[in-house]
């Protein structure tokens, strides 16, 4: 009787764990190529807002920039215009996806250099997947903003 209870847990776990992978590799593979960010807006506050993502650049700079994501090694890079006002050129980064403590799929990623060494000390960022077809994807990261929440949106474009 022991035996069998122990058994049935065993194997209920590994199909849990088998079809959470599985959708995480469905995610990934949805991921790989390129996508260029049509729109960076804002929700939660009323207002307009300037704001510098990922420690990098503003977010009007990211309007219109190329990112890349090769599933096969998780690497990936973004490229922003070279303009007055936004220093252009490609970041490289480490990506993954995955379940976060919520159930819901959450894109990481790291900056790292061309030969593929991190270089953020560690310190990486997470954004919400709150839609993810063959065509395009809607991120969503929380920031606090003078003590009040607000979601900063990307929408991509599959190309």
């Amino acid at each position: 009787m022991k035996k069998t209870v122990v058994l049935s847990l065993l194997i209920s776990l590994l199909f849990m764990s088998c079809s959470s992978t599985k959708a995480i590799r469905e995610k990934r593979n949805l991921f790989s190529g390129t996508w260029i960010l049509n729109n960076v807006s804002f929700e939660g506050q009323p207002g307009t807002f300037k704001a510098v993502l990922f420690n990098d650049a503003s977010d009007a700079c990211f309007e219109g920039s190329n990112w890349f994501f090769r599933d096969n090694n998780s690497t990936g890079r973004y490229t922003l215009d070279q303009t007055a006002s936004c220093n252009g050129g490609d970041r490289f980064f480490r990506w993954s996806v995955i379940e976060n403590d919520y159930g819901t799929s959450q894109l990481q990623f790291k900056a790292i250099d061309e030969k593929r060494k991190d270089i953020s000390s560690g310190y990486g960022y997470r954004l919400d997947i709150t839609s993810l077809t063959e065509t395009s994807m809607t991120l969503k990261s929380k920031v606090t903003e003078n003590g009040s929440p607000i979601s900063v949106v990307y929408e991509f474009i599959k190309q």
